[in-house]
Parts: structure tokens; C-alpha cells; sequence
């Protein structure tokens, strides 16, 4: 399994991946590459910014990307 797709079935199993979980889970260190990798096999990729506090108590932000769903008639 190619980690393209190791991140598309993460993101059908648990809905999002951010770039700690791609790290701590399937051990990808290059999330937004291969999600760019993803967009030009023509997957639609939705990007959202996170904030967050690191371990210093100082602000952060990272992104989660999530699979586009399909609106069934």
C-alpha cells in the first residue's frame, strides 16, 4: 500500500488526518505532499486550519484535511 493510500483509507476510517496523527499512526513525515500528490490524481482533499497550543503554552496552527463527500440525490 503507497502512503496515498495509506491516507485516503485513514481519512474513510476516522474522517480527518492531521499531520501529528500521519506522523504517530502511519509514520508519513510529508502529509501536505502527498495530500498535493492526492489533488493531482484528481482527489478532492478539503483543507482546514486548526489552532492550537503547544507544549511552551504558545499558539500554533496546523492543518486537517478531510475527503470531499458526495451529496447522493
Amino acid at each position: 500500500m503507497t502512503q496515498g493510500e495509506r491516507i485516503l483509507q485513514y481519512m474513510q476510517d476516522f474522517g480527518s488526518i492531521t499531520p501529528m496523527e500521519a506522523f504517530r499512526d502511519l509514520g508519513i513525515t510529508k502529509l501536505s505532499t502527498r495530500v498535493g500528490e492526492l489533488e493531482r490524481q484528481g482527489h478532492r482533499i478539503i483543507r482546514k486550519p486548526v489552532d492550537g497550543i503547544n507544549r511552551y503554552g504558545e499558539k500554533t496552527r496546523y492543518m486537517s484535511y478531510s475527503m470531499e463527500r458526495s451529496v447522493t440525490a
